[in-house]
């Protein structure tokens, strides 16, 4: 990635960024189509701001309860306000009953911020939603900027695969549209997953889990040491001095994984452990990028290939033998940090910087820039 030797004003920038994308090198690639959604995202949260729309939702913090369907109270007339300027509503009906109308816009709001789907608002969701709009508009900049570090062929390609760590969603795209999502998790704090690009060249059905060695050292050993029957039980085996994990439906790349060659060793694979997907934030892995509907992304991309029908994958994913398909074309991969996104339907949603990456970002960037915190 190329960040600027200098830092920029943000006061600077932010309309010619709103403007248009003058100040990008005349020798830049085309830019990734997500610049120019959030682009459009950016001048209407600018003006939300210029109008004054941004108003604050009042609640008494000290005796604030949950807010549920059919409660009446100021705070729900402001939340109904907020929504209504965001998108999220059609029109401000003004009322302070929580309707069935403002239910749907609370729905809306909370798929784009990636938090679980029900009609039920905390005092967090409220401060949340009090964050200032300034901050709306620092982290659409900042995304904007990561947009420029998208590699040129991934623009251009006819498919390719977008992970985006702080959303734990992956996206497949085929023909510049969506063709398949999934919920994914990805590293904890002390295993982050990397941001990189790849070509996907394979799938392997059924796998074995080689355990890596740093595993093996800091958790198996004890294990080992502690139940000499551990390995049997947990359906590993010594193989040529390396600890593996036979296929499985318990086995801990679930029944696929999707491989890419890189130095960090990282993949996307399947996974046993389905309850994590409940979590909103869903930091578990070791880094590795694990997908709960991997068997989709399986067929999604091996839809036309008339060498793996739905019934051969079907019995690859049996969990009896490892057997790997060489994919006929290569599928570009780029694991991204995006904390803010634009769908195809123009709706932008704000995800949690769960590794804390905007505020090195923004110093980076803008000197004298709108605290993020």
């Amino acid at each position: 990635m190329v960040l600027p030797t200098k830092t920029i004003s943000y006061a600077r920038i932010l309309d010619s960024l709103i403007v248009d994308s003058s100040r990008l090198n005349e020798d830049d690639n085309l830019l990734f189509s997500q610049y120019y959604k959030l682009q459009a995202a950016l001048k209407k949260y600018r003006k939300i701001e210029t109008d004054q729309l941004w108003q604050p939702i009042t609640i008494d913090a000290a005796t604030y309860k949950d807010l549920k369907p059919f409660d009446i109270s100021n705070t729900v007339k402001d939340i109904r306000q907020r929504l209504f300027v965001v998108g999220d509503l059609a029109q401000d009906s003004k009322s302070d009953v929580y309707d069935e109308e403002l239910m749907a816009g609370v729905l809306n709001y909370k798929k784009r911020y990636g938090l679980k789907l029900n009609y039920t608002l905390t005092k967090e969701h409220i401060d949340q939603m009090n964050e200032p709009i300034s901050k709306r508009i620092k982290t659409i900049m900042l995304n904007m900027e990561r947009c420029r570090w998208i590699p040129a062929k991934l623009t251009k390609a006819e498919e390719y695969i977008m992970v985006n760590i702080p959303s734990f969603r992956l996206i497949y795209f085929k023909d510049g549209k969506y063709d398949f999502t999934s919920d994914i998790f990805v590293g904890t704090r002390m295993t982050e997953t990397v941001i990189f690009s790849g070509d996907m060249d394979r799938i392997v059905f059924s796998p074995y889990w080689y355990v890596p060695t740093s595993i093996i050292q800091n958790e198996l050993k004890l294990q080992m040491a502690s139940d000499k029957n551990y390995l049997a039980e947990h359906n590993m085996e010594w193989n040529g001095g390396r600890v593996r994990q036979k296929p499985g439906p318990k086995n801990s790349l679930g029944l696929v994984k999707f491989m890419f060659p890189n130095p960090n060793d990282i993949y996307l694979h399947d996974t046993p452990a389905k309850s994590l997907f409940d979590f909103e934030k869903r930091t578990f892995s070791h880094g590795c990028i694990n997908v709960k509907e991997a068997k989709g992304l399986a067929l999604a991309i091996l839809k036309n290939d008339p060498d793996w029908p739905a019934d051969k994958i079907d019995t690859a994913m049996s969990g009896e033998k490892e057997t790997t398909c060489m994919l006929k074309k290569k599928i570009p991969i780029y694991i991204g940090y995006f904390t803010s996104w634009v769908n195809d339907d123009g709706e932008i949603s704000f995800f949690p910087d769960v590794y804390e990456r905007d505020e090195s970002l923004d110093k980076l960037l803008y000197s004298d820039s709108v605290s993020m915190k």
